[in-house]
């Protein structure tokens, strides 16, 4: 059996393609920046989904391409402004765009993205799809600005936490594979089992992620550890770790989240280890894939919906 990278090799040239013809500027400095993110690499996981949940409903079109190059363009659009909000300056290893040219470019290339991404949607012509997408940028949006006002709470429960992950990032994986059903005219039990799968697969990728910031390093995170910590962002380790914590211990990750100080990160990750948080926080991940691959049993069985379910394993067990 194919691996799902070898599966979407192809299809994923086209969108390569459809994005560099896409991020075409009479602005120089437009094409530098999109150029410098396209080299930037990475998997192209959530047009990957677009293109994969079309072909296991039996659908191609050259809509799909669209769709993935649109979604792809929003993540993208999603980074730039991160960064510049998150004042990051690393990303897959490299110097983020703000990093290399400043704030205010960024932030002005990743409105032209965007806009680059509704011209796709226009032209696809679904106003179904447009729907989707159109909900998800606000969503997306809306999940950052609560990131924002959260950050330095240590006080955020759990619930709070998952509000805001589902937001800012399942939200879009979950519409990267409604959006392909829409287009394949699936049934409406599959178009709701595709979102759900989505949805949960963008959980288990941002529970994965929050583990990461503590476990891995900037060799093979492409971050810094710690990065989360000095943003004040209160993820789900944390979270765990100052219920079952010591007061003394609780009070240190208390306090490195209300200054963004990562002086004691050292301390935090013992302290998040001793408590089983991290087991906890994968304990998580592993539920919403399990759920995520059980919502794929309404689609029929191929090679497509092997590759989703191998997609949902790779979210799991990637270091990075």
């Amino acid at each position: 059996m194919q691996s799902f990278l070898d599966l979407t090799s192809s299809d994923l040239k086209q969108v390569d393609a459809l994005i560099l013809e896409n991020l075409n500027s009479n602005v120089a400095l437009v094409e530098h920046i999109g150029e410098y993110l396209v080299q930037a690499g990475g998997k192209r996981l959530r047009p990957m989904l677009s293109l994969i949940s079309a072909k296991a409903l039996g659908f191609e079109h050259s809509s799909v391409f669209q769709l993935a190059t649109a979604v792809e363009f929003i993540h993208t659009a999603t980074l730039l402004h991160d960064d510049v909000v998150d004042e990051s300056n690393l990303r897959r290893g490299r110097d983020t765009a703000n990093a290399k040219w400043g704030n205010a470019p960024s932030v002005l290339v990743g409105d032209f993205v965007y806009s680059r991404a509704f011209q796709l949607l226009v032209k696809i012509g679904n106003l179904d799809v447009l729907d989707i997408l159109s909900e998800t940028t606000n969503v997306l949006a809306e999940g950052e600005v609560l990131q924002l006002v959260n950050a330095g709470d240590a006080s955020l429960s759990e619930r709070d936490y998952y509000q805001v992950i589902r937001a800012k990032t399942a939200k879009l994986f979950e519409a990267a594979c409604e959006g392909a059903a829409i287009l394949a005219s699936a049934t409406t039990e599959q178009r709701q089992q595709l979102a759900t799968f989505g949805d949960q697969l963008g959980i288990a990728f941002q529970l994965v992620d929050d583990l990461l910031d503590y476990v891995g390093n900037v060799d093979t995170m492409g971050k810094n550890v710690g990065d989360d910590l000095a943003e004040g962002k209160t993820t789900l380790p944390l979270i765990h770790a100052m219920k079952h914590a010591s007061a003394e211990d609780a009070g240190t990750i208390r306090t490195a989240l209300q200054t963004k100080n990562t002086d004691q990160i050292d301390d935090i990750i013992r302290i998040v280890e001793a408590t089983g948080s991290l087991n906890y926080t994968r304990d998580a991940a592993y539920r919403a894939i399990e759920t995520a691959k059980g919502a794929l049993s309404t689609l029929p069985a191929s090679a497509y919906r092997t590759a989703l379910e191998e997609i949902a394993d790779y979210c799991i067990a990637r270091t990075k």
